[in-house]
């Protein structure tokens, strides 16, 4: 395993430990997008299968947006691990772009692609959604909330849907963008390339650049913006987090 290999598997060691994301019953789809993210996470996803004392069914599923994107280096990436790959086919892109023509669309597509995900894991037998989110995420999503919604929230790390009756986790909240992007390129994962027409002009790209900006002068800026969800009561990071150390705690007592 390499230096970098060994990064990532410690944050998500620590994600699945801090917030019981995974177990031995609960089959598991990992939401495949053809970038660097959720490619690193199923790669991660299967290497801890392998050594941990984890044993879940392990799966792959891909929205097809209807952009036209070549998706035959994922089923290969998806052989090669011995994980099945399942596809749906949707018109989202042409329900966002020109039926609706979004202004900001990044929102509408998410959801309908989260939307559409569930509804494939779900008939597909997987009462798991893994997604790839990362710190940078965290952090970005975090100041999004705080400059356009005044609040201090973002998603969790663990969430029950009950309308779907799946668990959406995310493993690689711990990891830093960086890292994921160079395990990517020493992997020589199939990172496939947006075909979005509103890629890199989103509110969330602002976000990104001013999150840079603020590490010029506070290097750990991410870090301590998900530490401060973690230290906020009331909030879901700070109450899972707290309930699982209090458990603990009396474990060890008994």
């Amino acid at each position: 395993m390499t230096a970098i290999e060994k990064k990532i598997m410690k944050g998500f060691r620590k994600a699945v430990i801090d917030y019981g994301l995974i177990d031995n019953a609960d089959g598991i789809m990992v939401g495949l997008s053809g970038g660097k993210d959720s490619l690193t996470l199923l790669k991660i996803m299967k290497n801890f299968l392998r050594v941990s004392k984890y044993k879940y069914p392990l799966a792959a599923g891909y929205i097809d947006l209807g952009f036209g994107a070549d998706i035959a280096p994922l089923q290969k990436f998806c052989d090669e691990l011995e994980v099945p790959l399942f596809v749906e086919k949707t018109d989202i892109s042409q329900i966002v772009f020109e039926y609706r023509q979004e202004q900001s669309p990044c929102s509408l597509c998410a959801n309908m692609r989260r939307g559409a995900l569930n509804n494939l894991a779900v008939r597909e037998g997987y009462p798991k959604m893994a997604l790839g989110h990362h710190l940078d995420d965290v952090a970005e999503t975090v100041l999004l909330n705080m400059c356009f919604n005044a609040k201090v929230d973002c998603f969790r790390p663990k969430t029950w849907l009950t309308n779907r009756q799946i668990t959406v986790i995310r493993p690689l909240v711990y990891v830093d963008e960086r890292t994921i992007a160079g395990f990517a390129r020493q992997q020589e994962l199939p990172v496939i390339n947006s075909c979005c027409p509103a890629n890199g002009r989103t509110k969330r790209q602002d976000m990104k650049d001013a999150l840079q900006m603020i590490q010029g002068f506070s290097p750990i800026a991410k870090q301590r913006i998900l530490a401060s969800l973690q230290h906020l009561p009331g909030n879901e990071w700070h109450d899972m987090l707290r309930q699982k150390i209090d458990t603990n705690q009396k474990c060890e007592e008994e």
